[in-house]
C-alpha cells in the first residue's frame, strides 16, 4: 500500500517535472537552421506580485489532534520537495516558480481533503469571498467606458 503511494507521487511529480521542463529540453535539441526559421517568442509576462502575502485560507479553523498530525505530515513532505526544486541549477526563475506554486496548490488541496465538511464550507466561503473582493477592486480600478 505504501509502496504503492510512493510510485504515485513519484509519477506525479515526473509528469509535473517534465511538463515544465520538456519545452525547454526541445528548445536546447534543435538544429541552428530549423531554429533560425522560428522566431524566439516571448514568454507570457510574469503574474504581478502582490504586496500582500498570500491568503492562509485555513487559518482560523480548529483542527483535531489527529488532523494537526497529518498536516504537519503533508508541510514536512512539501517542504522537502520545494528544498529539492530551489537548489535544482537546471531550471531558470520562472520554471522554479512555476514548481513552487504547483506544490503549494497540492499542499492546499491535500489539507482541503482533510477537513471536515464544515470546515471546507468555512473555506470556501473564505476563498469566494477573497475573489469577489479582487473583482470589486479590479472594478474600481478599470476605467469607465
Amino acid at each position: 500500500m505504501n509502496q504503492n503511494r510512493f510510485a504515485k507521487r513519484v509519477v506525479l511529480v515526473a509528469g509535473f517535472f517534465f511538463l515544465c521542463a520538456g519545452p525547454v529540453l526541445t528548445r536546447a535539441q534543435s538544429t541552428g537552421s530549423y531554429a533560425a526559421q522560428t522566431p524566439a517568442t516571448a514568454s507570457p509576462p510574469a503574474r504581478p506580485k502582490k504586496d500582500v502575502p498570500p491568503t492562509d485560507y485555513f487559518a482560523g479553523l480548529t483542527f483535531t489532534d489527529d488532523q494537526k498530525a497529518k498536516i504537519d505530515e503533508i508541510h514536512r513532505n512539501t517542504k522537502a520537495r520545494m528544498a529539492v526544486v530551489d537548489k535544482d541549477a537546471t531550471l531558470d526563475a520562472q520554471q522554479r516558480g512555476a514548481m513552487l506554486d504547483g506544490y503549494r496548490r497540492m499542499e492546499n488541496g491535500q489539507v482541503f481533503k482533510l477537513l471536515t465538511p464544515e470546515q471546507q464550507d468555512a473555506v470556501r466561503h473564505k476563498i469566494q469571498a477573497e475573489r469577489l473582493a479582487e473583482r470589486e477592486q479590479k472594478k474600481k480600478q478599470s476605467p469607465p467606458k
